[in-house]
């Protein structure tokens, strides 16, 4: 069934069959139909950051930005959504084109810019949904606010969202906003850092509940870059790092239609680069923090293979585009073969 809904939609531009999907799979969960469109996985639940999660795979950042379809994607058997990026103001994001499809690779490159309605919206759209599982909001910075000042911006965006989240993530790692991935490094993540820990405590003593913060990381960082990272996350008392956003990189899809195309590279083409980066920060970490692996999830053994590099939990998006929400089911249960 799935297959021909692809065919369908991969006939329509990337951008609008992404929309269309958004608002079908919207309308589904809000008639509490869409698990009737997949079997739902096996239980096989699992605590994390101090959370209960139903299974140990989740919806990634990025695909629902506003919060439009929370119900339904809880609905077609993820354990935990991730909704975002969305940033304090409004913005429409880069110019058109700017997502492509690498179906030969089941690979996209996105350059979107975080285009989002807004923080305000988000948060609407989070208190219209039914779903009361394990929800991230995937945070970031406007375009057009100076990088020396993007800790104002998070900021914002912590203490909007900080009552409607399980947990927050802070994207410095999308490579479509300019100077943002500066600041994943040395002085100005610490900075960063500090001052999100700084606020997160405040905030929890005002609400009575400590909302986990993790930080979703680049594949394109040495092996040092990352263990420095890893060094700080610790150091600044963050609960988890998600490894990791699109690669910038094109190796495997060079000669492809769109490869030349500005922006990030998601999908199977990244997965080998981000479980690398998983697992070097696992041998650095060494379980202190917990890792949340995304990239290049397209088969369930991938799922397994990302637990087995040292992850927790696994994210999927790309995945889901080209092999739809019986890959959850799939992933879940190779996860759960490899620990038998």
């Amino acid at each position: 069934m799935y297959n021909l809904a692809r065919e369908l939609l991969f006939k329509l531009s990337p951008e609008t069959s992404h929309e269309l999907s958004i608002d079908l799979i919207g309308a589904a969960g809000r008639l509490g139909l869409a698990g009737r469109l997949t079997k739902a996985p096996s239980s096989l639940p699992v605590t994390v950051m101090g959370l209960q999660f139903a299974n140990p795979v989740g919806l990634a950042a990025g695909l629902d930005k506003n919060g439009d379809a929370i119900d339904g994607f809880a609905q077609l058997g993820f354990g935990f959504v991730e909704i975002g990026t969305v940033t304090p103001r409004p913005q429409p994001g880069n110019p058109k084109p700017r997502l492509f499809r690498l179906p030969e690779a089941e690979a996209i490159i996105n350059r979107m810019g975080f285009n989002n309605h807004g923080v305000d919206h988000l948060l609407a759209r989070v208190q219209a949904a039914k779903y009361r599982g394990v929800l991230g909001i995937n945070i970031g910075k406007n375009f057009d606010t100076p990088v020396e000042r993007a800790v104002d911006d998070y900021l914002i965006c912590l203490d909007k969202v900080y009552a409607h989240a399980s947990y927050v993530t802070v994207n410095v790692s999308s490579p479509n906003t300019p100077g943002l991935r500066s600041l994943q490094f040395g002085d100005s993540l610490k900075q960063l850092l500090d001052a999100l820990h700084k606020r997160q405590n405040e905030l929890a003593l005002s609400h009575g509940r400590r909302v986990p913060l993790a930080i979703k990381i680049a594949p394109d960082m040495t092996d040092e870059e990352t263990v420095q990272v890893a060094t700080a996350l610790l150091e600044t008392g963050m609960d988890a790092v998600i490894a990791t956003n699109t690669t910038l990189s094109r190796e495997g899809v060079e000669s492809l239609a769109f490869a030349n195309e500005a922006g990030g590279l998601s999908g199977a083409p990244v997965r080998d680069k981000s479980t690398h980066t998983v697992s070097v920060l696992a041998g650095e970490l060494g379980g202190r923090l917990p890792i949340i692996a995304a990239g290049g999830i397209t088969e369930g053994r991938h799922a397994a293979e990302k637990i087995a590099a040292g992850a927790s939990l696994v994210q999927i998006y790309s995945g889901f585009i080209y092999k739809g929400p019986a890959l959850i089911r799939e992933a879940v249960d190779a996860i759960a073969a490899a620990r038998r």
